[in-house]
């Protein structure tokens, strides 16, 4: 017992803790930093990332939305809002496509339930809001993110079809 104590003692008295931490920083302090510089570096992200929402187009232009709704049933947190018109071919298209990113958690479920890769999640992680409501994401911006992105979105379906 007095042995422990007096080891103990001997301890803090020279601070041997302190200068085991000091040779641990010390050891890690020479090494080669991987720091990324952001935003002039940008670490590299996976071909499945989830980041900003789009709305595909066909190569003619047409839209992709069937409006099944199967993304709207889908979502675990109720972002995605619906509403759908038929036209006089008699296709269904979707009149309204909301999807509020607040309540967004990127689940990526909405874009594994589209059977025609109408609405998917892009690699983009750069978006902001300055006022209210800038959060809601309407079929038409949503169409312009699409259009914007489109060489980057199907380079990665095609990247993510090898590991499929």
């Amino acid at each position: 017992m007095l042995k422990l104590r007096l080891k103990e003692w001997i301890n803090s008295f020279l601070l041997l803790e302190l200068l085991k931490g000091m040779g641990v920083t010390g050891r890690y302090f020479l090494k080669t930093k991987i720091t990324v510089q952001y935003p002039e570096e940008q670490a590299p992200k996976s071909p499945r990332y989830r980041g900003l929402h789009a709305l595909r187009r066909y190569p003619n232009g047409e839209e992709r939305c069937i409006a099944c709704k199967l993304c709207e049933v889908v979502c675990p947190a109720l972002a995605i809002t619906i509403d759908s018109e038929r036209r006089e071919d008699g296709t269904r298209r979707t009149k309204r496509y909301d999807i509020d990113l607040f309540k967004c958690i990127y689940c990526g479920f909405c874009e594994e339930a589209c059977p025609v890769d109408s609405i998917v999640e892009t690699r983009v992680t750069e978006f902001h809001f300055e006022e209210r409501g800038q959060q809601l994401m309407t079929k038409d911006k949503l169409i312009a993110i699409g259009d914007r992105y489109e060489k980057m979105i199907a380079a990665d379906k095609a990247a993510d079809s090898a590991y499929r």
